[in-house]
């Protein structure tokens, strides 16, 4: 029935926010002031260790500036306990004594065809588990088993089987008194006037019951069985119960598990989520067989700051990866984002996790990548950047995109991210490698390898080198005879960096060769490290087995110039990320350090030819600019400079 707003109001005044509220959360003692009706506490709705869930009791209404989490007492029941909002209604205002007015009548009626219709969706889902378990299910049982989907997990997922049988759920549910007319308001029946006998909607297919966030089933997603199905899988129709745009398969269980995880992951289909969840992974969900829409990307972010997007890496899944990207953009706030997890093309996380174990599947999800970097490799997948034109246009796109987002920080930063990124991009003329497509074909590579080396044993780990790198003779000679040149910061960072950072050479490889090192001992330690890449992509080999080798003492020097400076990125506490945004900064000022010598010999060679005072001028000018290495680090926001939590790592 439809309430007041009086009367909702009555129930808010009478009924403090953070006596609802409490229930849920223990409250931060010393952030929270409760003479004031200020309450904090850590999110209910998602993994958080300090408290930014917000309950006002004088404005009737809590915030989480973590998730975004919004709302009033009512909004609070039924997303924390999944009762409708007539129901939150009803308790809120018994328990704040304020009387209900007279029901009305369409409203009854209308939330009684609904129980109705839970009624009958409840018996079909009877109905298909029991024939999954008869004889008739026999094959399909060993079908689901094939998947690695045995009886328990059957049972627990409470799946079913329609078979053949044009009429063998519309003559049992006959049978137990519901009405052909209430069957096909379900979406459980073919009917119309030019029907002339409705029939089962569900034939010939592996049953998948679909739940609400009450527990009620509301919907069936049906997998063929015969390879002449005119579609694979078959959902129920729009009812007045299944609206499939708002609704997420294993909503309900994935709400629980996200809190403990800190995060939510959307797959595609029905049998990934099952294969997710046995493996563990029980804060997965599926969109229902559609692109996802804005009410189910609102719906994870309710479950997690970042939900993980778990495409195929095909065509197909690469464009709904994209879809997802557009639709977030706008939506964008602080804490608040996406990560991508793109499979090789041609597996799906039921293949993944069966070839091999959860453990693969793991990797995979710590590898995704952020909504920023899934935006520039798309807008740069093309890599023909060759004009003005067509850089222009790169610049164009990416600034149409950073435009849409709304939060006017996250916008900023965005800005930021990509004006570093085109310095950088555009620095040598060729475009950055793509950090998503090596890390799919690494990946595509190594599932045709997974199932190799699962036969044969822990003998087939890897072997990992430990042993110093082998030294020319010639490159021991240019050690020895190592130009005069002290290392630049810059310098120092970009080694350093890469040395405890070994896979960001993925990414930068290309644009590490072509560093111009003035030190002989640098281009050595260079060639050092890129040989040891080749042999090892592992995360801290390439630091120990080079630090083991020649060149100890002097990355050791780096990087004690690198501790001195501040710049933090580079070393082994930062994460991939930091790093990967400091060595691109230092790349930008080590280029700038570069085109100031040469101007300064051109400037040199200038006054030579004609003492003017504009020539001297210029010539002191540019060595001012090389002498003042804080007035270079300072055109770079961040470089060089650790402070607050970073400094105190140090």
């Amino acid at each position: 029935m439809r309430y007041s707003s009086s009367l909702l109001e009555e129930v808010r005044t009478r009924l403090p926010l953070s006596a609802v509220v409490g229930r849920r959360v223990s409250w931060d003692r010393r952030k929270t002031q409760a003479a004031r009706g200020d309450y904090w506490a850590c999110c209910p709705f998602h993994s958080e260790k300090s408290p930014s869930f917000h309950a006002d009791d004088r404005r009737g209404r809590y915030h989480c500036f973590g998730c975004g989490a919004d709302g009033d007492h009512f909004t609070f029941l039924t997303e924390t306990e999944g009762v409708s909002f007539p129901e939150a209604v009803e308790r809120l205002a018994s328990e704040a004594g304020v009387p209900l007015p007279a029901p009305d009548p369409q409203a009854e009626a209308r939330e009684k065809r609904q129980a109705s219709l839970a009624d009958v969706m409840e018996a079909a889902s009877l109905f298909f588990e029991a024939e999954l378990n008869s004889p008739r299910g026999a094959s399909i049982r060993s079908y689901l088993e094939g998947r690695d989907i045995g009886r328990e997990a059957q049972n627990a997922f409470r799946i079913g089987y329609a078979g053949p049988s044009k009429n063998a759920l519309k003559e049992h549910l006959a049978g137990k008194g519901f009405s052909q007319e209430m069957m096909a308001e379900a979406g459980l029946l073919i009917s119309g006037d030019d029907i002339p006998v409705s029939f089962d909607r569900f034939r010939d297919r592996v049953i998948f019951p679909i739940a609400d966030f009450r527990g009620r089933i509301v919907g069936f997603g049906g997998r063929a069985l015969s390879s002449d199905a005119q579609a694979k899988y078959l959902n129920s129709p729009e009812t007045p119960l299944f609206q499939k745009g708002s609704l997420l398969y294993r909503g309900r269980e994935a709400r629980e598990a996200a809190r403990s995880a800190g995060t939510v992951i959307a797959v595609e289909g029905y049998v990934d989520v099952i294969a997710m969840a046995m493996a563990g992974f029980t804060h997965t969900v599926a969109p229902l067989g559609t692109a996802l829409t804005e009410r189910q990307l609102q719906l994870l972010w309710r479950m997690g700051p970042e939900p993980i997007l778990c495409f195929d890496g095909d065509t197909a899944g690469l464009r709904a990866a994209h879809r997802a990207l557009d639709l977030a953009l706008p939506q964008l706030r602080p804490e608040r984002t996406l990560r991508f997890a793109l499979l090789p093309e041609g597996v799906d996380p039921d293949d993944l996790i069966r070839a091999s174990g959860p453990e693969a599947m793991r990797q995979l999800l710590d590898a995704a990548v952020p909504l920023v970097e899934m935006l520039w490799d798309r807008e740069t997948e093309s890599g023909h950047f060759d004009t003005p034109e067509r850089r222009a246009g790169l610049e164009q796109r990416l600034r149409t995109a950073t435009q849409l987002i709304g939060d006017a920080s996250v916008r900023r930063h965005y800005h930021d991210d990509f004006a570093l990124r085109l310095r950088a991009f555009f620095g040598n003329g060729e475009p950055l490698p793509s950090r998503t497509a090596p890390a799919r074909r690494q990946l595509r590579g190594g599932f045709d390898n997974w199932r190799h080396a699962q036969n044969q044993g822990p003998t087939a780990a890897r072997h990992r080198p430990t042993d110093p790198i082998p030294i020319s003779a010639q490159l021991r000679r240019n050690i020895r005879n190592n130009s005069s040149a002290q290392p630049s910061l810059a310098e120092a960072t970009l080694l350093v960096t890469i040395t405890h950072h070994p896979l960001l050479l993925d990414r930068h490889l290309e644009e590490f060769l072509q560093l111009e090192l003035a030190n002989h001992e640098l281009v050595a330690l260079r060639r050092a490290i890129v040989d040891q890449f080749g042999e090892d992509h592992d995360q801290g080999l390439t630091a120990t087995t080079v630090t083991e080798g020649l060149f100890g003492a002097l990355l050791a020097r780096l990087e004690e110039m690198v501790r001195k400076s501040g710049a933090w990125q580079a070393l082994s506490e930062a994460n991939d990320s930091d790093a990967e945004r400091g060595w691109l900064q230092a790349v930008t000022l080590h280029r700038r350090a570069g085109t100031l010598h040469k101007e300064l010999a051109q400037a040199e060679a200038a006054y030579a030819g004609d003492m003017s005072e504009p020539n001297f001028a210029r010539m002191i000018e540019i060595q001012r600019q090389l002498s003042n290495a804080d007035g270079i680090e300072a055109s770079i926001d961040g470089f060089g400079r650790a402070s607050g939590r970073q400094a105190q790592e140090i």
